[in-house]
């Protein structure tokens, strides 16, 4: 592909505002990383920052190597480009058709991130349960086999171009191959464990993390947008305009919901909305007057709500952060609204819509939303059912890894280095199957008095902590009660033998123990115990 020289072609102010661009872009991904992280539950917090960091890498190492000359370089029979700029070779001096004022290699290096966070966004879908080598391996062959061919056909020189299909920022490329790739991944996968008691909505475990990751997408997502204008002019304002105007109505549509819903303006469907609002607009970004995109995004909005409700608490499809309908479908909306709203006097280069009189941009856009749809699923099911016959890349972890988290199994570390919490629910199934060895003597006449000890597992670390308590054993009225002190806390539970279980879960909150009688120590589950690093503590060694 032949391109003029940068010195002939290279404006300084578009040049400086998509580098900067690029900038915000790779922020998206590491704020990815938080909101999806703060909305988990805490024993996954490392695994999932541990996908996108190590995905981001991946992904940009691919591009860098093979990725932009097959989206970007001359076209092959409409369907994949070639290879004249494998390792980016050449673009720093020129500039490419895609982006006449700017250097090649800016634009490349812009177009590194779009290509970087769309295999990434599905790290919410099989959150907690998939296998972290094959989501690596899967992300890699999606990129190849969607993704790029994806790009090249819209973005590139590809027959989805050629039909005068159009995407401004990826609502179709980003959104719409990976909200659809999302669903069908949470359909192979199935559910989390517990997924009926919480209906799918597992309680998320730092709202503030989430609310800071939400935060930096949205000023990194003025980058995503507006930044594919690949100037510094009107476009990139009306893009700006359009993606201000979205997320704001996104945030109050999704307010308005969660209130009318659940009697409450939960925070977390605050955070979505404004996702939500941003993500549907995207792919028309900068094709629309800002007076159109508030009508669209308040449409996006409340179908990206419905979409919860009918994929998760209707199909009971567990896609764990929702990625299909804050993504997918608003990404297949934004999309087909170019077909109704563009307009011309917004971007010359872009299409007039329906309400400018051409009516055939619809069912173009339709089309390409619809191809893109049966593409992605297509080679994610095919991904997946090669993943099944694989003995060394199966997709989900093992029970008793998911129950524990994935944090320390994998990647040998946690978030918190300190005791917490484990839920009642993870408290019961702890202790489970030892419980039935926890016999105080409950019909014992008088009161009792005497050192005893417990284990403490941290769920966190993996280790068990042996701690000395003072067991005071008494009769009020009909109740026997038994108080263990430790410390400065002291616990109150009913030791009546039939709710011996529930009442070892619900009175030790502040602690999740497994409990001992004098010398004899209680062994945490076998299918616990695996893969835990169990030390001594305290004399006694699990």
């Amino acid at each position: 592909m032949s391109a003029p020289p940068a010195s002939e072609c290279v404006d300084a102010g578009d040049t400086t505002w998509v580098l900067l661009s690029t900038i915000l872009v790779l922020g998206m991904m590491p704020a990815l990383a938080f909101f999806e992280a703060g909305l988990l539950r805490r024993k996954n917090t490392l695994s999932i920052i541990t996908e996108v960091f190590v995905g981001l890498a991946l992904m940009q190492l691919m591009w860098y190597m093979v990725g932009f000359s097959l989206v970007y370089d001359d076209d092959n029979w409409g369907v994949i480009g070639g290879f004249d700029y494998i390792f980016l070779n050449g673009l720093g001096n020129v500039c490419v058709p895609n982006a006449p004022t700017i250097p090649g290699l800016a634009f490349a290096s812009f177009q590194s991130m779009f290509a970087a966070v769309t295999p990434l966004l599905m790290t919410g879908a099989v959150a907690e349960r998939m296998k972290f080598r094959s989501f690596l391996l899967f992300i890699i062959l999606w990129e190849l086999l969607v993704y790029y061919p994806l790009a090249h056909w819209i973005w590139g020189q590809g027959f989805l171009k050629q039909w005068g299909v159009f995407d401004f920022a990826g609502g179709i490329v980003i959104h719409t191959s990976s909200g659809t790739s999302s669903l069908v991944l949470a359909m192979f996968l199935g559910h989390r464990q517990d997924f009926d008691k919480y209906h799918g909505e597992f309680p998320p475990h730092n709202i503030p993390l989430a609310a800071l990751g939400t935060a930096l997408l949205w000023m990194g997502w003025y980058g995503f947008n507006a930044g594919s204008a690949l100037s510094a002019g009107t476009v990139a304002a009306y893009a700006i305009s359009a993606t201000t105007v979205a997320s704001s109505v996104g945030v109050i549509v999704w307010s308005c919901l969660s209130l009318f819903r659940h009697r409450h303006v939960h925070t977390v469907a605050v955070l979505n909305g404004a996702i939500a609002g941003m993500a549907g607009i995207t792919p028309v970004s900068g094709y629309i007057e800002s007076s159109w995109a508030a009508f669209v995004a308040v449409i996006i909005a409340v179908s990206a709500y419905l979409g919860i409700i009918l994929f998760k608490d209707k199909l009971r499809i567990d896609d764990a952060l929702d990625v299909s309908s804050v993504h997918g479908v608003t990404g297949a909306l934004g999309s087909i609204a170019v077909g109704f709203f563009a307009s011309q006097s917004v971007n010359p280069d872009g299409p007039n819509g329906w309400i400018y009189g051409n009516f055939s941009q619809v069912y173009i856009q339709i089309c390409a939303v619809l191809l893109t749809m049966a593409y992605s699923a297509f080679w994610t099911v095919i991904l997946l059912f090669t993943f099944r016959l694989s003995k060394f890349f199966k997709l989900n972890v093992e029970e008793d890894i998911e129950r524990v988290g994935l944090d320390y199994y994998y990647h040998g570390d946690v978030a918190y280095h300190h005791l917490e919490t484990l839920d009642t629910d993870e408290l019961d199934k702890l202790t489970s199957a030892t419980i039935e060895a926890v016999r105080h003597e409950s019909h014992t006449e008088g009161d009792q008095t005497g050192n005893e000890e417990f284990v403490i597992y941290d769920s966190d670390t993996g280790s068990a902590y042996a701690r000395s308590f003072l067991s005071v054993q008494e009769d009020r009225g009909r109740q026997r009660v038994s108080s263990f002190e430790v410390g400065e806390e002291s616990h109150l539970l009913s030791v009546d033998e039939a709710n011996a279980r529930q009442a070892t879960a619900s009175a030790t909150r502040s602690r999740p123990m497994v409990f001992v009688r004098q010398d004899s120590v209680l062994s945490v589950p076998e299918d616990v115990r695996r893969g835990l690093d169990a030390r001594k503590a305290g004399g006694i060694r699990l």
